[in-house]
């Protein structure tokens, strides 16, 4: 129902966007996310936007990576600029319903060598 794309190996400093994708099977997406989930570690919130347009990052990536969607064709992407070793996960797409449910992409490798 959330199919995730552009993920890949990239050398540190450089950029990736990822794209997701929701069929037509999901309504009334109140949130649109991205989470991430490296080796040993729990996954965890990189970026999302509501439907109002407001947003929110990580820490760790503020300022290098940014949220932004296509209202019309119910996509949404992360621009990740400036990528270190430590951004290296399997990043997933995340909706969140206005009822509260929750759907996942099938997630995309995003490896950063140094």
């Amino acid at each position: 129902q959330l199919q995730a794309s552009g993920g890949g190996l990239v050398q540190a400093g450089g950029s990736l966007k990822l794209s997701c994708a929701a069929s037509g099977s999901i309504f009334d997406i109140n949130t649109k996310g991205w989470y991430r989930q490296a080796p040993g570690k729990q996954r965890e919130l990189v970026a999302a936007i509501t439907s109002g347009g407001g947003s929110t990052y990580a820490d760790s990536v503020k300022g290098r990576f940014t949220i932004s969607r296509d209202t019309a064709k119910t996509w949404w992407y992360l621009q990740m600029n400036s990528l270190t070793p430590e951004d290296t996960a399997v990043y997933y797409c995340n909706a969140i319903s206005k009822g509260g449910y929750w759907y996942w992409g099938q997630g995309t490798q995003v490896t950063v060598s140094s």
